[in-house]
């Protein structure tokens, strides 16, 4: 039985293997179906019925679990996570693996159509490093993302933070 860390390298692996097999449609259709329609559908039917509450509840319990350093910021109108010490990508740093191009964004391949089929949009920026943050709110609210500094323990203000990102996932 693989430990929790020693899922991320096969896990990053694999990401690999089908980009080489498929090219980037495949990894990101694996995304798709094998996290979020299987492996988080949990996670969809809790944000589903009940929003911003839920993912409260999802994300607090998860990244406890997974030993992550964060902070969440609960609002009626968003909900935000600064993600300051991401374990699978730490462990990846950390161990010299390197297999698929951008491991970070696998978040978004399956966490994005997730929320938008809960009626969410995303605001996201990684820096490959184990650190970004996420601000969710509602489809049909036209409100920016937070400003640099704006939030309590905003990510972006950490010493060497790197605005530098792949959007493999443009806004609309």
């Amino acid at each position: 039985m693989l430990g929790c860390y020693d899922f991320c390298g096969h896990y990053e692996w694999t990401f690999e293997w089908l980009r080489q097999q498929g090219g980037e449609p495949l990894v990101v259709r694996y995304w798709e179906d094998a996290i979020c329609r299987d492996s988080q559908k949990h996670a969809a039917d809790l944000i589903r019925a009940e929003g911003f509450a839920g993912m409260k509840k999802y994300w607090d319990h998860t990244l406890v679990e997974e030993g992550a350093g964060f902070s969440v910021q609960a609002a009626p109108d968003h909900f935000r996570i600064d993600m300051h010490d991401c374990p699978s990508k730490g462990f990846l740093i950390r161990n010299g693996l390197a297999q698929y191009n951008d491991y970070c964004d696998h978040c978004m391949g399956w966490v994005e159509p997730m929320m938008k089929e809960a009626g969410f949009k995303i605001d996201h920026e990684h820096n490959h490093c184990g650190q970004c943050w996420w601000e969710f709110r509602r489809t049909a609210d036209a409100s920016p993302p937070s400003t640099p500094g704006e939030v309590k323990e905003d990510v972006r203000l950490r010493p060497g933070w790197n605005s530098e990102k792949m959007d493999r996932f443009p806004k609309d």
